[in-house]
């Protein structure tokens, strides 16, 4: 059975969260931006963020934890040089494909209380600024503030939410 890989979600949110592209993910299951062999495995106890699906895994699926770039693939499509701002970092996704996103009203990931930066790209691929957001109880609405306040500055193109915890990239938005 063939499924088919959404590159965005549709949400009841003023912003759309974007999943790795299914271009990207079919080449990190196989080596990943770091340039090492995906390495597959079943999740025992779940709860990985999923950025093919913009989910937490549940328990027994097959994932792989890899190192992805997200600017430096944006950049490669765009033909932006974010020169040393590239960066890469760990994020799970599901070892084999999985029909990507499901459409949520929320965004993904979103913990009231959890912190996160809001990091934000010129068209050149460079950082024009960010903020750390506290989500709040309502975590929609603190997304859509934080990127209103981005997408204000008519530089912006888009914006890459991390953990805080531990640097990974969560999801990216592009300006509307």
């Amino acid at each position: 059975m063939t499924t088919t890989t959404t590159t965005t979600t549709t949400t009841a949110t003023a912003y759309a969260a974007r999943p790795v592209p299914p271009a990207a993910l079919a080449e990190l299951r196989v080596t990943d931006d770091a340039g090492r062999a995906c390495a597959p495995y079943a999740t025992p106890d779940g709860g990985e963020p999923l950025r093919c699906c913009l989910r937490l895994a549940a328990p027994g699926e097959r994932i792989a934890l890899v190192s992805y770039a997200p600017l430096r693939r944006w950049a490669a499509g765009t033909g932006a040089d974010p020169g040393a701002y590239d960066e890469q970092g760990p994020v799970f996704l599901h070892a084999e494909e999985c029909g990507g996103p499901a459409p949520s009203e929320t965004y993904p990931f979103a913990r009231a209380g959890a912190l996160r930066t809001v990091r934000r790209y010129d068209a050149a691929g460079r950082i024009v600024g960010g903020r750390l957001l506290e989500i709040p109880e309502a975590t929609s609405e603190g997304f859509d503030r934080a990127f209103a306040e981005a997408f204000a500055d008519p530089a912006v193109a888009l914006v890459h939410v991390r953990a805080v915890e531990y640097g990974c990239f969560h999801f990216e938005v592009r300006r509307p």
